[in-house]
């Protein structure tokens, strides 16, 4: 007799997407100054976040104590799901409540010579290829007004202002920012961690610039060649760095 059908639940596969929270040292203080650096400016982008703990990127030899780890990112607001790690780090990568999250990254490298399934799909006639589609676009924002104090703009792709952010206005997104107009409050970059984005403004006067959690705020003088004028901000090796662009 087939099984009733149950409309109150479903099981089935699926993915997240979340942040990974990549492990290079084992030391929780250094791991803490640096937590505390990054997001002293922005203290909310990653509340209620969820993340994966990754330490694949410690060196031969070194552990850190997951738990003491997982406790540390819940001071900073985020929500450790698991942890990734390579099989040669099973006997001290875990926390309790913590499962062991495979990653795409992991799954990518199967098939080499050591897995079995590999060997024994040689003989095997080759699959028809697919292409995976591609995630939807992210629509530009654009704001054609100016930005009081205490106005805030988010934008999940980039961002573009034609006016004037004010002091106490803040505009942040996870791409990048553009304003062709002065800013004078806050502009927040990449805030999901993406090292690439960079900001571009037309006239630069700052209270806080940041790329991906690193920051520089008014009170450290920026360059005479930069302050006031046509600059792009981009990170580089951690840095911020600011460059004229010439324009008239």
């Amino acid at each position: 007799m087939p099984q009733k059908k149950t409309p109150y639940f479903e099981l089935r596969s699926g993915a997240v997407d979340t942040l990974h929270f990549v492990v290079k040292t084992p030391q929780l203080d250094t791991l803490r100054t640096e937590l505390a650096q990054r997001f002293e400016a922005t203290p909310e982008f990653f509340a209620g976040d969820v993340v994966a703990i990754d330490v694949r990127r410690l060196g031969a030899g070194e552990t850190v104590p997951v738990p003491e780890l997982a406790a540390l990112l819940a001071e900073f607001k985020m929500t450790p799901i698991g942890v990734v790690a390579h099989p040669n780090q099973a006997d001290w990568a875990h926390a309790d409540g913590l499962p062991w999250l495979d990653s795409h990254e992991r799954r990518a490298s199967r098939g080499g010579k050591d897995d079995p399934a590999a060997d024994a799909a040689v003989d095997a006639p080759a699959p028809a290829a697919t292409v995976a589609p591609e995630p939807p676009a992210v629509p530009t924002t654009i704001i054609d007004k100016p930005l009081r104090s205490g106005q805030q703009v988010y934008a999940k792709g980039d961002l573009v202002v034609l006016d004037l952010v004010s002091y106490g206005a803040e505009v942040i997104a996870e791409g990048n920012i553009h304003i062709y107009a002065p800013l004078r409050g806050r502009a927040l970059a990449g805030v999901r961690g993406n090292l690439d984005a960079r900001i571009f403004c037309t006239c630069l006067e700052p209270e806080l610039i940041s790329i991906a959690g690193i920051y520089r705020t008014g009170e450290h003088v920026l360059p005479a060649e930069v302050q006031g004028r046509s600059v792009q901000v981009r990170l580089v090796d951690d840095k911020l760095i600011f460059e004229p662009l010439g324009l008239k």
